[in-house]
């Protein structure tokens, strides 16, 4: 049975509010860039029905937008309300991105949004072109900060613990910016959401199409979104394929447990395409493999072995004596005078990187330097997040991204021949893929965010530590509440997109 703490109700309430949030920002990203193919091909052409065509899917866009900017701001603030010592220990670094994302992106992105819809008949084409991509960049450059501070997350570079104020500081913010983690999360996620903007526009283009509506309309964003789907849905795959490479190199444990690879195996590993993983017994049954994939995503060799859990947390435990020994050092240059012992200072720095995990300890005594040898064993196996879920949901983002690279192929094949009339079954499928990218990208994300766990940011300071001093009242009302906010708004964003869909471009007096 879940006991429903401050911690694991403040980690569901976040939860719940990042996956509702994220079900708009994707979608955002893709049309905007949409909206800017389908403009310029206006300003190209000068025909009139690709105007009608961007301001039409623009509609859709701008429900989408006030959405997550509204679920965007109210998630934030949990930061303050429930994730005060994580703000507090490494809001520095953190802070930084997240403060830049409102500053240069947000602020960017909504100007120009309110130029795009009132815009038309005050500026030039070019001019109205040139905000239409202004809102696209904006968007792009709103997710790249987002991602850097998530990226730090998953591998935090560009910092250093000071132990004098007990927080971590940014050491080199070029370095948080560069970050390889956080550039291939980026472009990963914003061709993802490239994805679901395609399939979004082919699924009601393909809808109009079997009630044979503004069919010229919908045979054109039809042909944008097959295209522009096909486009990047190949580069989802291939830029998941790099930020395999890069988990495999920085984020062992995660890449172990959606392979449910218990023990090391000879190199190259093989791909575990299908399995029954068994936590309590530590194995996985009815394994089907596929030789050498594994091995070629995570190291790009034939010769290097990709570690087992077994192996990593047998690492792991090492690093919890190396960081009981910095706690135990830290602990003394806490209590004593300046100037520090230099012999203490030193024990300190030599086990630093490693302090992270003696606060794993937390979980199980109250005095890490004091901890027994199951104490240690029990922090080290901490460690291994929850494998049947991050094997499942990879499994299955996979599985769709494949799908979504067939059906672009099939729809550009169709659109090249405009015979889509001729093949009623695909439409009906195009349509019926609809949820489809809302079910990867959210998969996807779970195993970004939870195959990180135990970690709030990897290494340095577990989840349990960063939660605030609350009480689990005050937080199961703050999540009632937002539960309750976000519900009203799905029925409002469900009943403003349909009837939107329904009334189509003509309702609208685009056509």
């Amino acid at each position: 049975m879940i006991d429903f703490d401050v911690v694991t109700l403040s980690r569901l309430q976040f939860a719940l509010t990042a996956l509702y949030h994220f079900l708009f920002v994707p979608l955002t990203l893709g049309l905007s860039m949409i909206l800017f193919v389908m403009e310029s091909v206006y300003v190209m052409t000068g025909r009139v029905i690709w105007k009608r065509m961007t301001q039409y899917w623009g509609v859709l866009f701008g429900i989408n937008f006030a959405m997550g900017v509204a679920t965007g701001i109210t998630m934030e603030f949990q930061f303050g309300t429930n994730w005060s010592y994580y703000s507090h220990y490494v809001g520095d670094i953190f802070g930084t991105p997240l403060a830049l994302e409102g500053l240069v992106a947000f602020f960017l992105e909504s100007t120009f949004v309110g130029l795009f819809f009132f815009g038309w008949d005050k500026v030039s084409k070019i001019g109205h072109l040139i905000i239409t991509g202004l809102v696209a960049l904006g968007s792009s450059l709103s997710a790249l900060w987002i991602l850097i501070a998530n990226g730090w997350m998953q591998h935090p570079v560009g910092a250093r613990f000071n132990y004098h104020t007990m927080r971590m500081e940014l050491s080199s913010f070029s370095e948080v910016l560069f970050n390889p983690v956080a550039q291939a999360k980026f472009v990963h996620t914003v061709a993802a959401g490239y994805v679901m903007g395609s399939v979004f526009v082919l699924s009601i283009s393909a809808w109009y199409l079997l009630r044979g509506r503004n069919v010229a309309f919908a045979k054109r964003s039809l042909a944008v979104a097959a295209s522009f789907g096909l486009a990047c849905s190949i580069s989802v795959v291939v830029l998941g394929d790099e930020s395999g490479y890069l988990d495999g190199e920085n984020q062992k444990m995660k890449v172990a447990s959606i392979e449910a690879e218990w023990k090391t195996a000879p190199p190259p590993a093989s791909f575990t395409l299908f399995g029954f993983p068994d936590v309590a017994a530590r194995t996985t049954h009815a394994e089907v493999k596929i030789p050498w994939l594994l091995g070629l995503i995570a190291t790009r060799s034939i010769d290097q072995p990709v570690l087992g859990i077994y192996d990593l947390v047998a690492r792991a435990r090492s690093r919890v004596v190396s960081g009981i020994e910095a706690y135990s050092a830290l602990q003394q240059l806490r209590g004593s005078a300046e100037p520090p012992d230099a012999g203490v200072l030193q024990r300190f720095e030599g086990n630093q990187a490693d302090l992270g995990y003696a606060l794993l300890l937390l979980r199980f005594t109250d005095d890490p330097a004091t901890a027994t040898s199951q104490q240690i064993d029990a922090a080290a196996w901490s460690t291994v997040p929850n494998v049947p879920v991050l094997f499942w949901c990879f499994r299955l983002m996979v599985g769709l991204g494949l799908f979504f690279i067939a059906l672009f192929a099939t729809a550009f094949y169709f659109a090249t021949r405009h015979r889509f009339e001729r093949h009623p079954w695909f439409l009906k499928l195009a349509f019926f893929s609809l949820p489809l990218p809302w079910i990867a990208i959210e998969v996807g994300w779970i195993v970004a965010e939870y195959g990180r766990q135990p970690w709030a940011v990897d290494g340095v300071l577990p989840t349990f530590l960063g939660v605030s001093r609350t009480s689990v009242g005050n937080v199961w009302m703050s999540l009632t509440g937002f539960v309750i906010f976000y519900s009203a708004l799905a029925v409002v964003d469900a009943f403003l997109l349909v009837r939107t869909i329904r009334r189509g471009p003509e309702g609208l007096g685009y056509l």
